[in-house]
């Protein structure tokens, strides 16, 4: 069921993270990998801060959203 559950927060997370920073999103696959990293990165970012998400579904996503969307940045970042 967490696989599940993890691949769920990374479509919502990676799909808001898109829309955010690009303006649509970048397909079902790329979004979910964006947002499984993205809440990996989140929640690096959030333990630095001493922040927790206290693992509800909600939480979860806006982990994983603020983390994909640094991904996104620092990528573009690098890109240029």
């Amino acid at each position: 069921m967490s696989f599940l559950y993890f691949i769920i927060v990374g479509a919502i997370a990676g799909w808001l993270a898109g829309e955010i920073m690009k303006g649509s999103g970048y397909g079902l696959l790329m979004n979910i990998l964006l947002g499984i990293v993205g809440g990996v990165v989140g929640g690096w970012l959030f333990g630095i801060l001493g922040l927790s998400s206290s693992g509800s579904l909600i939480g979860s996503i806006v982990t994983a959203l603020v983390g994909a969307v640094v991904v996104i940045y620092i990528a573009r970042l690098v890109k240029r």
